[in-house]
């Protein structure tokens, strides 16, 4: 005997037998009356619906075999939600801006024509940077299931879903290494109060060698040019193509040990692997209790690093410099915006920035309101990423003409790409701060730590949010879950701690999470536009917002960013080259991983596509939406062309819904697996 006791709104009985006892009836569905109750019991295609005399359209899913105890059912944790609004949009903020706002965006500015440049980022950002943040963040809000489950409308595309989630694999691997390398910048930077001197200060260490200039040798290389002395040492003729800043020396000769070559591997270094399990372990233990736990931590993690680059820039513009710097930052050359690259950089920029397409915006959006405002969320968070590297740029680069006027060189002598600009020019900047350059340094890696942790807490959200709605029972072990996937990215990560660690790691960065991103891009639109129907997927978002889905919005899914993404990968095809570190040239060999990271996410694509087929057995069939597709919650189907769906089911796990006079008496979520 099952018993089920719902907050004394209802109590009934339903006897195993009763299964047995239909399973041999003629038909569909067998009613069995007692003093107290009547029950129906209806076979359907995923279990089998019940049906009381004292509940009105109410309906409960459960296994076939009923070996499951009800009452056991109900104790199932739901899929859970934001605690408020604040919770989702700091996510969703701390996801989009990342350490790339801090040291890709200014990079790609002076590099391609300063001020001119952002003429083509704000048109990308109109026509493809919005459009395609809306459609994931609508696509995840009223499904309310992550990235694989969200397809479930057109499920011969599921393998996007899957392809999310193999790259936010891809990403969550390598980006948490570059967490570990702040991680004990923070560190060292702590100690300096100890010492009185951050290390990567001067040239007078273990691991500097001839090459190394700072600010000390400079200016006495510059008194013995003046005097006209004869003996000049060895550091003073080095030319500015030679100078290597103690910062730059400590990274790579200190920190990475860094070898020559991608083949040159050796073996991991002990304390990168240390600070890449400390940087895991304070990701479990955000993590753990799921969404719930990471709601509360973003209200630090996404609001820290506005308070310390509006005081860095306060700060770096009253060095002698700086004003320089940013007008190198945003001078135009009208001239590069006929190169055709330019535009290439402004569309990637928009694309990565906004972290499309990693599985991650559908994700968040899941746990949300059903009714939320995503409209108006999506313009909020877009436009706070962009003026966020904007901002970051302008901070950037005043520090960076600060660094130059101290060693009199040109500041595109001193800008980086990449990590480098983190953890190279920036702390070199730093030392440069005759006053607090200690206390400006810890400031500035706790920033970075908050930027890599926000934008991490969604990547593992999506991939434990994936496997969580694909077997609900891990629900119950959140945290053993979490452990395991963490120690799982933990060892791939091992690999980037060797001396040739920053190879490989910029090998991942250049093809794990870019090719693959334009294409799952396109296919996710032309999946949902064309197959599924634009019609359709506009009038869900309606169902949700209550107003009917803008041309505008309409015209850019359906052909303008599609075509847009689809020039761009056309073109970073067209300049397909072998990746390079700096100076360094990768051998040929390493263009088969590359085009491996590439296809370990996209093949997935075609690869579900082709099981579909053949499980439905044709093409219409497999495009055609599943039982359970449509909005989780039952009260969110009432009044719509869901209500009275066909066939419709929770989902093939057998979620449970009790409802009474539109009241939920059992979460939502709650499910199990037969």
């Amino acid at each position: 005997m099952a018993k089920v006791k719902q907050q004394g709104l209802m109590n009934f009985q339903v006897k195993n037998e009763l299964p047995n006892r239909m399973a041999s009836a003629a038909n569909d569905s067998f009613t069995e009356e007692s003093s107290s109750e009547k029950v129906k019991l209806t076979r359907l295609r995923e279990g089998f619906n019940f049906q009381t005399g004292n509940l009105s359209n109410s309906f409960i899913f459960i296994s076939r075999d009923f070996s499951t105890d009800l009452s056991e059912l109900r104790s199932l944790p739901g899929r859970q939600s934001w605690g408020n609004k604040i919770e989702f949009m700091l996510s969703m903020v701390g996801y989009a801006v990342g350490l790339g706002n801090i040291w890709r965006f200014p990079y790609l500015t002076y590099k391609n024509g300063g001020g001119a440049f952002l003429i083509p980022y704000l048109i990308c950002l109109v026509l493809c940077g919005l459009p395609i943040f809306l459609f994931e963040v609508a696509l995840g809000q009223f499904c309310s299931q992550g990235p694989i489950k969200a397809f479930n409308g057109v499920p011969i595309f599921k393998g996007i879903g899957y392809a999310m989630v193999a790259v936010s694999t891809i990403i969550g691997c390598y980006y948490n290494v570059i967490i570990s390398y702040t991680l004990r910048y923070l560190f060292e930077s702590f100690q300096a109060f100890s010492t009185g001197e951050l290390p990567w200060a001067n040239c007078d260490n273990s691991w500097n060698d001839e090459k190394c200039m700072d600010v000390g040798r400079l200016n006495r290389c510059r008194s013995i040019q003046a005097n006209g002395t004869l003996e000049v040492p060895a550091m003073c003729q080095l030319n500015h193509t030679n100078r290597e800043a103690p910062s730059q020396q400590y990274f790579e000769n200190h920190i990475l040990e860094m070898s020559d070559s991608i083949e040159d591997v050796g073996l991991p270094k002990a304390d990168l692997v240390l600070y890449l399990a400390i940087s895991y372990a304070i990701l479990f233990i955000c993590l753990a209790k799921g969404i719930q736990s990471t709601g509360k931590a973003v209200y630090i993690t996404s609001t820290f690093p506005y308070v310390v680059l509006t005081t860095l820039l306060i700060v770096g513009l009253t060095k002698d410099g700086s004003l320089n710097g940013i007008k190198y930052f945003l001078t135009p050359e009208w001239e590069r915006l006929k190169d055709m690259s330019v535009w290439k950089d402004a569309a990637t920029q928009i694309f990565f920035s906004l972290s499309a397409s990693w599985g991650g915006l559908i994700t968040l959006a899941s746990y949300n309101e059903f009714d939320n405002n995503i409209v108006r969320d999506t313009l909020i968070v877009v436009l706070t990423n962009s003026a966020t590297s904007i901002f970051a740029g302008l901070t950037i680069f005043s520090y960076l003409g600060f660094m130059a006027h101290s060693m009199g060189v040109e500041v595109e002598d001193v800008a980086r790409q990449g990590p480098g600009l983190a953890f190279i020019a920036y702390p070199e900047a730093l030392t440069q701060i005759s006053t607090g350059s200690i206390v400006w340094s810890v400031l500035f890696f706790t920033m970075l730590l908050m930027l890599g942790l926000s934008t991490m807490f969604a990547t593992m959200n999506t991939i434990i949010t994936c496997c969580s709605d694909a077997f609900p029972q891990l629900r119950k072990r959140q945290a053993s879950f979490t452990a395991v996937l963490c120690v799982f990215l933990f060892l791939l990560g091992i690999p980037m701690t060797t001396r040739a660690g920053l190879y490989i790691l910029t090998l991942f960065d250049d093809f794990g999470g870019s090719y693959a991103l334009l294409v799952i891009s396109v296919a996710e639109m032309v999946s949902i536009c064309f197959i599924y129907g634009l019609d359709n997927f506009c009038s869900d978002i309606q169902i949700m917002i209550k107003r009917p889905v803008g041309m505008f919005w309409r015209i850019c899914w359906k052909f303008v960013s599609p075509v847009l993404l689809t020039a761009v990968f056309i073109a970073v095809l067209a300049n397909w080259k072998v990746s390079t570190l700096g100076n360094y040239v990768y051998p040929n060999w390493t263009n088969y991983p590359a085009v491996g990271l590439i296809l370990f996410s996209v093949l997935f694509i075609p690869l579900m596509a082709i099981h579909h087929v053949i499980k439905k057995g044709s093409i219409k069939a497999a495009c055609e939406p599943t039982s359970h597709w449509g909005p989780l919650n039952s009260e969110n189907r009432l009044n719509t062309r869901y209500e009275n769906r066909k066939h419709f089911t929770r989902d093939p796990h057998r979620f449970i819904d009790y409802t009474s006079s539109g009241q939920t008496l059992l979460s939502s979520g709650a499910s199990f697996v037969s």
